[in-house]
């Protein structure tokens, strides 16, 4: 396991009912092309060494005889790999058939788990061959010369990592096998399965495998049979899935006549993270966990062993995979609507102010403030928009801002602030030659002094621009930009706010005026124009990613870190992975540094920040899920990251 990922294999092989040296024959040519491939966990259908559809035959003693020796030749012949194997196979004890899971590594069986829940309708009739794991008795069971344990309760553990198994119908009950193994400490579930094929049900299993991975927080493993079984009523095309907490990571085709296996990587850290974060969880094991479960060791490959990552680490972890991202992008500005709406509704407020700067942030924050206003039948001539230019505003921005005003039908001002701000400098005795924090942070109150008495005035609200990136980093004068009467942006990253925008431009602005506004100021470098312009006023000179580094990889580090909680090293190979080609590991490195002092300094900006609504998977808000001491240090967090 590296970096607490840990690589599975669903694999689907070729099937001849009945004929058992044949099917280990193709199990154990698939063993080992998956062990060349790094795969440490690998897992086969449902009765894969006999096939699931042989019918009465599964009663004849001379062919269970020849599936246990065919077992065992599958077993002693891919001794030499290292990956723990995941087998179906009938398995006769207490004078009563088993529809089983063995699971064997290394040249060993490690153990046996019965079927706990045996179909007996429709298509499927079961219990004329098995009985249900509840009937058994035993504890041991004997294949060939080993003795290995057999039971319901087993958890398969290696180090802090966990994996429980259940059989095909075990997941479509209200309280599956997987279900409970999970609340004992299964973070993967394995499900050996043979599913056939009808009409609409392979999304109605896709949805349940991604329910409850995402119920028990686990990661789920699902392959069920295919070519080869017998099509006398039924037809088997072979699927598989591989889950993990709500997401399919990897789906295997259907329709496919030839021998298939689908792999890719669990992150069993991030499960763990999560269990340890979600109370609900940890109040479940307290109330469910009661029973006695057998731990059986077994080993995951070495942390040094240098296999990729088989699944794609995304650039933009903030915008949800399952989904188009244009739906994503109009479900984050409609949340962001809603929450303004019920605040201006609440307040019973008919106008709002905002700044305008040209800029990103303000843009969408008045894109949203326009739609709560359509939306509560107001007219938009209630919206104060206020550019208030100052010492660094170029003319690129200011014209971005004055169109936009224009095409939305805002009303529009513009208070020049450089006057008021140089009379500020006079009063504290700054030299307004002296280009310092104090001369910036001067014209962000400046502004937000301003904003704040016109909606005094006109009896509406200060509306938020500053993304939750701004708020992680602390990019933001403190009683600056840092405040306003209500946030929208506020849990809502910088890479999404271009998206959402550029969404806005493409799908919702009225006129090809107003999103060629949209798309300029989407593609204008992001600045805060406090340093003086050059000499043309159309250049700035500030660009805030050649200060701190690229925000696609600050918004990669706070998704990871901060929310995944995952550690430096990881983060640094996750964003290794992510970027490779677009930004060198020295780079990488050095904004992953940038990002922890940062984030710990600015702290103290966070504990006092407005209210805003909670759009995507992260709030910093600290009457929401973030609640750190101002005077926390990040010092081991850098420490780490010098050592990579």
């Amino acid at each position: 396991m590296k970096h607490g990922f840990v690589k599975v294999a669903a694999a689907v092989p070729y099937v001849k009912v009945a004929d058992c040296y044949y099917n280990v024959d193709r199990i154990a040519s698939m063993i080992r092309q998956a062990d060349k491939e790094g795969v440490e966990i690998i897992l086969f259908p449902e009765l894969s060494i006999t096939g699931y559809t042989a019918g009465d035959l599964l009663l004849h003693p001379f062919l269970i005889e020849e599936a246990y020796n065919a077992l065992l030749q599958l077993v002693k012949e891919t001794a030499d790999c290292e990956l723990l194997a995941i087998v179906g196979i009938p398995i006769r004890v207490e004078e009563k058939l088993f529809n089983s899971a063995v699971v064997f590594q290394s040249g060993h069986i490690l153990g046996a788990i019965p079927k706990t829940y045996l179909p007996n309708y429709r298509e499927f009739q079961e219990k004329r061959w098995f009985s249900p794991s509840e009937v058994l008795q035993y504890k041991e069971v004997a294949i060939g010369n080993e003795t290995v344990p057999i039971g319901k309760n087993i958890l398969f553990r290696s180090g802090k990592v966990g994996i429980g198994i259940e059989i095909c119908e075990d997941m479509w009950t209200p309280y599956t096998p997987g279900t409970r193994l999970g609340l004992y400490g299964a973070h993967i579930i394995f499900n050996l399965s043979a599913s056939n094929e009808n009409v609409g049900k392979h999304n109605y299993l896709r949805s349940l495998i991604s329910g409850l991975s995402s119920q028990g927080l686990y990661g789920y493993v699902y392959a069920s049979s295919g070519y080869g079984e017998s099509s006398t009523d039924l037809v088997y095309t072979g699927k598989a899935f591989i889950a993990e907490i709500g997401k399919i990571v990897e789906e295997m085709q259907r329709f496919d006549y030839s021998e298939r296996m689908i792999v890719s990587d669990i992150d069993v850290t991030q499960i763990q993270n999560e269990r340890l974060t979600n109370s609900s969880f940890k109040s479940a094991v307290s109330h469910f966990a009661q029973e006695d479960v057998r731990e059986i060791p077994f080993k995951l490959r070495s942390a040094e062993d240098s296999y990729p990552v088989n699944r794609p680490i995304r650039c933009n972890p903030f915008i949800p995979e399952e989904i188009p991202e244009n739906e994503s992008c109009a479900e984050m500005f409609e949340i962001q609507v809603c929450g303004l709406v019920q605040r201006l509704r609440h307040i019973k407020a008919e106008h709002a102010v905002i700044g305008i700067s040209g800029g990103l942030d303000s843009t969408l924050a008045l894109l949203v403030t326009a739609s709560a206003f359509d939306k509560l039948g107001l007219s938009r001539n209630g919206i104060f928009a206020v550019t208030m230019p100052g010492f660094g505003t170029s003319s690129r921005t200011h014209d971005n801002a004055v169109t936009m005003c224009k095409e939305l039908g805002v009303s529009f001002m513009e208070i020049d602030i450089k006057e008021a701000c140089l009379k500020h400098f006079q009063a504290i005795g700054q030299d307004p030659t002296q280009h310092d924090t104090t001369f910036e942070n001067v014209q962000a109150r400046e502004r937000t002094e301003l904003l704040m008495n016109l909606a005094n005035k006109h009896k509406g609200l200060v509306i938020g621009t500053g993304d939750l990136s701004e708020i992680a980093l602390g990019w933001c004068t403190f009683n600056g930009d840092h405040m306003s009467m209500y946030s929208v942006n506020s849990t809502v990253t910088k890479t999404c706010v271009s998206l959402i925008t550029n969404w806005y431009a493409n799908h919702i602005a009225q006129s090809e005026h107003l999103a060629a506004v949209l798309a300029d100021i989407v593609n204008t470098p992001y600045s805060p124009e406090l340093l003086p312009v050059k000499d043309d006023e159309s250049e700035m000179s500030q660009v805030t990613e050649e200060l701190i580094g690229p925000y696609e990889l600050h918004d990669f580090f706070l998704y990871h870190m901060i929310y995944s909680k995952s550690s430096p090293e990881k983060v640094f190979y996750l964003a290794s992975v992510a970027f490779a080609g677009k930004y060198d590991e020295a780079l990488i490195k050095s904004t992953m540094k940038q990002f922890v002092k940062r984030f710990f300094s600015q702290q103290y900006k966070r504990n006092c920040m407005p209210d805003g609504p909670k759009v995507g998977k992260l709030s910093l808000s600290p009457r929401g899920e973030w609640r750190m001491p101002s005077d926390a240090v990040g010092t081991m967090w850098i420490r780490a990251i010098d050592m990579l």
